[in-house]
């Protein structure tokens, strides 16, 4: 993207040159943890001489659809998709969602078992998730239907589907609706491989080159640590994107994915990133071997 030439008003004695302002488009999901997340970029509490992110908000499907074709410079994306785009972005080194013992559930308006599931034909929020990846690894030859994530719980309750697998803050909130948590796959992850489950990231362009992909990097990393460091306010701005949630939950839910993980990934993070991508390829659900690549 060409630079973006801009006049600022200038005092007196001062050059009427213009300032070269470069914008980095930069897009998430409209979630209460991605809103906290991006809070200090968004509400220029953080800012970059040089830069100016502007930010477009889409569901995480849509999202890792866009980042196949290139659309944003910066981009959240959920894991299962990086193989796909790994050739034009790398990953960040923050702004990781990873739930340590939890993640993506599975739930039914009946109590059936974790066997009896494997044969019900699951409504799951897209073939693109890590959410999907991580239910073909724990059941290969389950049977799925794509509905939108916000749709899954209505639906079941409504007899649509016999059982659904629900992110966001569904996690929080299907008992509230009747529903039976069957599996969650992040305590059968971390079960099977010892490891937490990395479900979301951001990755960045790699055609922006590494300096400019530096800056980006420790301008996310700011703006984490913002959040962390000013909770109140960061909760505040985020609540307007908490569905369903109040203060207390979301709180609760914007605590179990923006935290010291998302700062950094730490050894452990980054290793269940190469396992379960690896897993998935070795699976046949990932057709291509993933280069898992951070950005400095």
């Amino acid at each position: 993207m060409t630079p973006t030439e801009t006049t600022s008003e200038k005092s007196a004695g001062e050059s009427s040159q213009p300032s070269l302002i470069r914008t980095i488009t930069v897009a998430h999901s409209p979630d209460s943890d991605d809103a906290f997340m991006f809070y200090g970029l968004a509400t220029n509490k953080v800012r970059v001489p040089g830069l100016h992110f502007a930010h477009t908000l889409c569901d995480i499907e849509t999202l890792n659809r866009k980042a196949m074709e290139g659309v944003y410079d910066v981009t959240a994306i959920s894991f299962h998709a990086y193989p796909y785009i790994q050739d034009h972005y790398a990953l960040l080194p923050s702004g990781g969602s990873v739930g340590d013992g939890y993640g993506p559930m599975i739930v039914a308006q009946r109590a059936f078992s974790a066997q009896d599931i494997k044969g019900k034909r699951i409504a799951v929020p897209g073939t693109m998730t890590t959410a999907y990846l991580v239910l073909k690894l724990f059941a290969p030859g389950i049977e799925t239907e794509v509905v939108p994530f916000d749709q899954i719980i209505p639906q079941l309750l409504e007899g649509k589907h016999e059982a659904g697998l629900i992110i966001h803050e569904g996690q929080l909130t299907y008992d509230k609706s009747g529903l039976h948590r069957i599996v969650d796959l992040g305590r059968w992850w971390q079960k099977v491989t010892g490891l937490p489950l990395p479900l979301g990231g951001n990755a960045v362009r790699r055609s922006l080159g590494p300096e400019l992909m530096s800056k980006v990097a420790a301008a996310l990393r700011e703006s984490i640590q913002y959040a962390l460091d000013h909770r109140e306010e960061a909760l505040a701005y985020a609540m307007q994107f908490a569905r369903d949630l109040d203060p207390q939950m979301a709180d609760k839910f914007v605590g179990m994915y923006v935290n010291e993980r998302t700062l950094d990934y730490g050894p452990d993070g980054r290793e269940a990133v190469r396992r379960l991508l690896d897993m998935g390829h070795t699976a046949g659900i990932i057709p291509q071997a993933a280069k898992v690549e951070f950005a400095a």
